[in-house]
Parts: structure tokens; C-alpha cells; sequence
């Protein structure tokens, strides 16, 4: 190692054990795992000491912003008539979109073990302390943990015996969040295993994945396709290829190979989009040298939605992260385009956030004519403190003039206190049903934006849907004023640093207030 590198990787181990991040021996494994590649982009970047830290550790180590604003290039052709939303006809037929996201299968997790250790990570070592069951559970455990394989798999088995889906999502995420000691070959295991698996129980229905942030090692280390070398994507992006061949066509492959995200089409009247939100991450480092658009991604997206409008396709997207979590020009740019496009741009669905929300988008002129909403979906693994969970849309079906938009949905759980009983069997619920949890008479943009407003009015139904955001296993303390206030201004979100979106909600707290506080929940 060379001499500088070294006093790097000194200060980098020192800054992580006095901010307490974790104990000394894992920020050691954390900073020799993310060195190489951390150290080759700031090189390569104009970053100083202090922004370096206060990208990575945050603003208690640094502040940084140095990414300048930068814009795709929208059509000129005019955009289409806005045609709100309507109900299809009745007796249309409608359609089954099996939604999963954030398995995070941990290949260390053992039943009975100590899952209130103070790593990062517990369910995975160590006998617990105190009375006869007080280790992790067989099936999961409310605690830092993530889910053994046996959970994952007992959850694809009961979805094979269930009624029949007619398209199938994956949003990525699939090792766990043991970051400081993972390699390429843990997480191109996981990656091969989870896809065995799903192909295994849900055949012939083929399954549509987008790429998580935790995928790579390091977690966030996804390099845009000027990297090349060992450092950059190719070893992952070619094992997800060749994992999803029986899923994807052959042109779908070849974008996923350079960048990790493709498109097709679905059906007639139907083109999906799955985008590597890796690209708009905060966490990865790799954007230091270059933010602009990486991989040239948003600018492919026009193009891929410019084709949809001219053929009279509707889309959905799918993606990782969600788009309010994104650098600022990103996230932004992104809003354009969901603006310019709202007429073809059917649904869009996201995860990361292992809770269960959404994102509003509003016209670009007023800010208050709600022209989309992302929905993000709850995480199938525990962490922190969770049920598991899945989602099942019900989507405007398969017919000439379809909107293929969403028309329900709901969210299933395993109750793990339940399931964990001595002598129990695992059963899969449906926690809620969304029209009905909230009665809404449909779940179009407007109808999200309408529940926004009857939460600020409603103290009960605001604190439901916090017990139904955490899967029905919410902190013992309720969400009060600075809470609601900040993730009510959340959903109404749909890009980041934005105040004058949650201006409408007239907020009692200064912005930057209701940012950290948000910021506070951001998990993965």
C-alpha cells in the first residue's frame, strides 16, 4: 500500500470509529473494502477532504456540493392534449402485477442467534441473552436484520399457489446489509440464487427485474460505462445478463449489459422501462467524477417515451431508488420528464425504502395539478423492524384503448410474531387493500393528491397509514406534528430539495427542518 493510501485509510477508520458508525474492526473491513474504488474516483473528481467526508459520512463530517445543474433535451414536437384519467368501461378486463423489491437475503442468518447485537447487522452469530425464544425467529425477527432463504422461498411458494399473475416486477436489492465484509462472489450468489429460485416457482410467468444499490461491491459502486477495467460494471451487469435471459429479449440484454437498464415490449399497447437508479444515487461515488446524466441514461429515456407517444404505447417504469431520493439535477431533470411525457407514461413503480409510500408529481407551471404518482412498495425483507412484505397492483387490463394504469393495490405481510410461535406455520395476509383502507374512489394521481390533504385534516387516518407505511409493526411512538410534517411534504415529493413543493401543505418548520428529519429515515 502506498504511503499516502495508507494515512487515507488511518483517518477514514479513525472517522468512522469516533462518529461511532460502528466498532472498530467492521469500519476497518468497511474502509479496506471501499478504498480502491473510493480513492480512484475522487482522484479522478475535484473533490476536497472535507466535501469527500461529508458526501460519504455526512454533514457531521463536511459539506459538499459541487455537482452543477445540467438539462436533457426534451422533443420540440408539442406535447400531446392532457386527457385526465377515467375508469375503464365496465366489465374491461384487469390484470395482476405482482410487485417484489428488497429481498435481502442474508446467507449468514441463523435462527436463535443475537438479534440485538450492536453491528450493523444482527440475526447472524452469537447466542441471544435471556429467556427460552428470545433469539431471532425462524422465519425473520423484528429487529437490524435481514431474511434467511427459507423465508424468501416460503413466500415464493405461497405465491405459486395463489391466483395467477399476468406480469411480475422485481426492483432489486438482493444481498444483505452485511456491507463491510461483502464481495463479488457473495452478491453474484445471491443474485444467482434469488433468480433460480423466482424462475423456479413463478415459471412460465416471466419476471421483469431492475437493478438495486445493493448489487454491487461495494454497495453503491456502479461506475458509468466510461470506467472500464476491473473497476467497472462489467462482471455484474454480464451475470445479471446472462441470469435474466429467459426473462429478457436479446436487445434488452445488450443495453443492460453496458448500463444496466432496458426496455421492451410487454404486450401490444405496453412497453416497459427499467431504469438503473444507481445513476441518480447520492451514495454512489462513483458520480464524483461526472453527474451529468450518467451513461446518458434520461436522455435514452426521452427518446424511449418520445417512440412510445409516436406509437401510442402506454409505459411503465420501474426502478430502485425513488426519484425524490436522487441528486437534485437528476431527480429534476427526471420531473421534466415525467411532465412532458404524462400522457404515455402509464405507472411508476420504485422500492429502497423498505416502507410503504409514494411520491407525488405535480405540472411544472402551477405545482398543483397532480399529473403522476410514483408508488414505492414495501421491502420483503424485515429490516429494520418490519413484517415482511409484497405488493400486488391491479392494473387496467389487456384490451384496445387500454390505459394499463394502476386501479388497486394491496400489500401483503407475514406477521412474524405469529408465524414465530412455537408450533405455527407461516401464513401470508393481506395487511390492506388501498381504495378500500383509505376510501378513494379510484387510485389515480388526483386521488393520492386528495388523500394528502385529508391526512393534514384527519388525525386518525394519518396515523392508520402510518401503522400500514411500516406493514403493520410501527414504532411504539406515534407520528406527530414535526414527523407528519415532514413525511407529509415527503409524498408530496417527487423530486428532491424542492420547498416550494411542500408549500401547499404550509408547513409550521423551516424546510432544511422537514429535509433532516426525512433524511433521518433513509435507510438503504
Amino acid at each position: 500500500m502506498q504511503p499516502n493510501e495508507a494515512r487515507i485509510e488511518r483517518l477514514a477508520v479513525s472517522v468512522c470509529t469516533e462518529l461511532r458508525l460502528a466498532r472498530r474492526e467492521i469500519c476497518q473491513d468497511a474502509v479496506r473494502l471501499f478504498e480502491k474504488d473510493v480513492v480512484s474516483a475522487w482522484v479522478r473528481s475535484v473533490l476536497r477532504p472535507a466535501e469527500i467526508c461529508g458526501l460519504l459520512v455526512g454533514a457531521r463530517c463536511g459539506h459538499w456540493d459541487i455537482l452543477s445543474d445540467w438539462n436533457v433535451t426534451l422533443p420540440g414536437t408539442p406535447k400531446p392534449p392532457v386527457v385526465p384519467p377515467a375508469p375503464p368501461p365496465p366489465g374491461a378486463p384487469t390484470a395482476r402485477l405482482l410487485f417484489l423489491t428488497d429481498l435481502h437475503w442474508d446467507q449468514a442468518y441463523a435462527p436463535g442467534s443475537d438479534p440485538a447485537c450492536k453491528d450493523p447487522l444482527c440475526c447472524r452469530g452469537g447466542r441471544a441473552q435471556g429467556p427460552p425464544h428470545a433469539g431471532a425467529g425462524y422465519w425473520g425477527e423484528y429487529s437490524k436484520c435481514d431474511l434467511p432463504l427459507h423465508t424468501i422461498e416460503n413466500l415464493l411458494q405461497h405465491l405459486a399457489r395463489g391466483p395467477p399473475f399476468q406480469l411480475a416486477y422485481w426492483t432489486g436489492d438482493l444481498p444483505a446489509h452485511d456491507v463491510w465484509q461483502q464481495s463479488r462472489a457473495d452478491q453474484l450468489r445471491a443474485l444467482r440464487t434469488l433468480s433460480t429460485l423466482l424462475r423456479k416457482h413463478l415459471a412460465p410467468l416471466p419476471v421483469y427485474p431492475a437493478v438495486g444499490n445493493h448489487e454491487a461491491a461495494p454497495v453503491n459502486g456502479f461506475p458509468p460505462p466510461y470506467v472500464h477495467g476491473n473497476q467497472s460494471s462489467a462482471w455484474l451487469y454480464g451475470a445479471m445478463a446472462e441470469a435474466w435471459e429467459g426473462w429478457l429479449p436479446p436487445e434488452a440484454l445488450e443495453t443492460l449489459r453496458v448500463g444496466g437498464f432496458y426496455t421492451l415490449r410487454l404486450r401490444p399497447g405496453l412497453r416497459l422501462v427499467s431504469l438503473n437508479m444507481n445513476f441518480c444515487s447520492e451514495a454512489n461515488f462513483w458520480l464524483l467524477i461526472n453527474a451529468t446524466d450518467p451513461a446518458g441514461q434520461l436522455q435514452w429515456l426521452v427518446g424511449v417515451l418520445q417512440a412510445a407517444e409516436g406509437q401510442q404505447e402506454k409505459v411503465h417504469i420501474i426502478g430502485h431508488i425513488p426519484p425524490a431520493h436522487c441528486l437534485r439535477s437528476w431527480s429534476w431533470n427526471y420531473y421534466r420528464i415525467v411532465n412532458r411525457f404524462e400522457g404515455t407514461i402509464a405507472a411508476q413503480f420504485f422500492g429502497h425504502t423498505h416502507v410503504d409510500e409514494f411520491e407525488m408529481f405535480y405540472d411544472e407551471e402551477t405545482l398543483s395539478r397532480p399529473v403522476s404518482v410514483a408508488f414505492v412498495a414495501p421491502s420483503v425483507t424485515t429490516y429494520i423492524n418490519l413484517n415482511p412484505g409484497y405488493r400486488v397492483y391491479q392494473l387496467d387490463g389487456d384490451y384496445p384503448g387500454s390505459s394499463h394504469m394502476v386501479l388497486d393495490h394491496e400489500t401483503f405481510i407475514l406477521n412474524l410474531t405469529e408465524a414465530n410461535a412455537p408450533g405455527a406455520e407461516p401464513r401470508w395476509q393481506r395487511l390492506y387493500r388501498a381504495r378500500q383502507a383509505y376510501g378513494l374512489p379510484s387510485v389515480f394521481p388526483a386521488d393520492w393528491d386528495g388523500l394528502l390533504r385529508r391526512f393534514q385534516a384527519d388525525e386518525r387516518l394519518f396515523q392508520h397509514f402510518w401503522f400500514l407505511f411500516h406493514k403493520g409493526h410501527p414504532p411504539r411512538e406515534p407520528c406527530r406534528e414535526a414527523c407528519k410534517a415532514a413525511l407529509l411534504c415527503a409524498l408530496r415529493s417527487g423530486r428532491s430539495a424542492d420547498p416550494s413543493l411542500c408549500r401547499a401543505l404550509r408547513p409550521r418548520l423551516p424546510f432544511a427542518h422537514v429535509q433532516a428529519l426525512w433524511r433521518q429515515r433513509r435507510l438503504c
